[in-house]
């Protein structure tokens, strides 16, 4: 089933995760600004079409430990509960660092770009960042049930994230001019990795308690 009961706490987290300051927002903020919205556009896309990728590797590699046991199921789920806490404890560091976005100067002289550029860019960014397939691989799991079609839902959830994540990037693309500043203030970088790294801490708890079903 793709609406459950847990798909509405995905959304609150993956929602958080996806504001949070990353390289993601730093390659479409860089390319709005060398090639002006249309690469801003582009490169969001490209990136989010990255999430499927992991998405079905993801799946594929928590299909094949479903088939092997409960116990192998938990230790991967533990495995997963650490990461995010120690993603957690990273953007709480971050917040209490209070380092904003590098926004200041970006609009400066923009170059012309062949439309291919900022689309190879932005999917090899994600395609080829073993961070996105690590935190796939640990996030995604506490939202698929075991008697959930693995490929089916992860793709599905890939599918919000994915439309998430542009509506975010693509308003970054929009905004960066005249918002600039806001965005790279140390306040709003504080915020979103505090907030960030208090949801991961929490999934985190939940997803090492959580029982695997007999």
């Amino acid at each position: 089933m793709l609406l459950d009961a847990q798909f509405w706490p995905f959304l609150v987290a993956i929602t958080l995760l996806t504001i949070s300051p990353g390289v993601d927002t730093l390659l479409v903020i860089r390319n709005t600004a060398r090639g002006g919205v249309r690469d801003g556009v582009l490169t969001s896309v490209a990136i989010c079409c990255g999430l499927f990728v992991h998405a079905t590797i993801s799946a594929l590699g928590i299909s094949l430990i479903l088939l092997q046991s409960a116990w192998a199921f938990g230790l991967l789920k533990l495995a997963g509960a650490g990461y995010l806490i120690w993603l957690g404890v990273a953007s709480l560091l971050a917040a209490r660092r209070g380092q904003g976005l590098p926004i200041e100067g970006v609009m400066g002289a923009r170059e012309a770009r062949s439309v291919w550029r900022p689309l190879r860019e932005g999917l090899l960014s994600n395609v080829l960042n073993p961070k996105t397939f690590v935190f796939y691989m640990a996030f995604l799991p506490q939202f698929i049930a075991p008697t959930d079609p693995a490929l089916i839902k992860s793709l599905w959830l890939a599918g919000v994230h994915f439309i998430i994540a542009n509506l975010w990037q693509i308003g970054i693309v929009l905004t960066v001019g005249s918002a600039g500043r806001w965005l790279g203030s140390r306040l709003f970088s504080r915020v979103l990795n505090g907030a960030t790294g208090a949801v991961l801490i929490g999934f985190g708890i939940k997803l090492a308690l959580e029982r695997h079903p007999a």
